[in-house]
């Protein structure tokens, strides 16, 4: 089918993508340009600075042990990594001698915590006494999340046995792979418009020619359900999306009891082959809004 070759120019991919990318925790990276700012930050909330470096032993390990804690605390505290050997003029400052070292900032004020590889219960227990320190000096504020993007280029990649499954006119395993990638990440967009195109592109592949026909011959008429339905999946997958959401909402004003439910989850899962900020969207579901209530 032709529409299927402009799958990927439906979506912004790269928009999306970026979305997708991210994770919400509570780990961030810092530099020399950026440790005032966090170190500001301290006065709401308790900050955790690991010192670190790629080359220091064990310290992968301490580094993996921080980011789960930092996690599971969901914003009591901030963890902020400083990679020594980037930003030396941050160690120096603070005259950190070794590395791994862990320390606090409340307030604005360090608090030594410990030099060295911990394991996860005595690091917990370090932390925790941070907290009572930090309570007692009424910094109780809590982080948000810090968005963790990952490479573009992998997280593009991913994506790829789907579309070009979609492309060659393989619907059920394009839709297949993008519900996989969704059984991974229920919120992944790409994904979500993905399966949605491809399960449109299917039933227009299966389209009996005869049915087709028939559904020409009903014209506009808003009552003829099974006719309503098909030529508004051929609008939407052949570019024209707002006449196609324009005739459903226009049945479903006409319609009621199944019918019209059929109707309106047919529309509903037509939405999803956009974004959901697309205006076309955001100005059907409105018009739904209006011939429903």
């Amino acid at each position: 089918m032709t529409q299927s070759a402009n799958a990927r120019g439906a979506i912004d991919l790269a928009a999306l993508g970026a979305v997708a990318s991210q994770s919400g925790g509570f780990v961030v990276e810092v530099d020399e340009t950026s440790f005032e700012t966090v170190a500001r930050q301290s006065m709401r909330f308790p900050v955790v600075i690991e010192f670190y470096s790629p080359r220091a032993p064990g310290g992968a390990q301490l580094s993996q042990t921080l980011r789960e804690l930092a996690d599971a605390a969901a914003g009591s505290w901030l963890l902020a990594r400083i990679d020594v050997d980037a930003s030396p003029k941050i160690a120096a400052g603070l005259q950190i001698q070794a590395v791994p070292t862990v320390v606090g900032l409340i307030g604005g004020q360090l608090a030594p915590l410990w030099q060295g590889t911990l394991d996860k219960a005595e690091a917990a227990s370090y932390i925790g006494e941070l907290l009572k320190v930090a309570a007692a000096n009424g910094v109780l504020g809590k982080a948000d999340p810090v968005a963790q993007p990952v490479d573009q280029t992998v997280q593009e990649a991913k994506y790829e046995p789907a579309y070009a499954a979609l492309e060659a006119g393989r619907f059920a395993e394009a839709e297949a792979c993008f519900e996989a990638l969704l059984q991974e990440l229920p919120s992944d967009p790409v994904a979500r418009v993905g399966k949605a195109q491809a399960s449109l592109y299917a039933r227009l592949a299966a389209l009996d020619p005869a049915a087709l026909a028939q559904a020409e011959a009903a014209g506009d008429d808003p009552t003829a359900v099974e006719a309503v339905l098909l030529l508004s999946d051929q609008e939407v997958a052949g570019g024209d999306p707002a006449a196609g959401f324009a005739r459903l909402v226009q049945a479903i004003a006409a319609t009621a009891g199944p019918d019209r439910e059929r109707l309106r989850l047919r529309l509903l899962e037509l939405f999803e082959t956009l974004e959901p900020s697309d205006p076309i969207v955001l100005r059907a579901r409105r018009d739904l809004a209006t011939a429903l209530f």
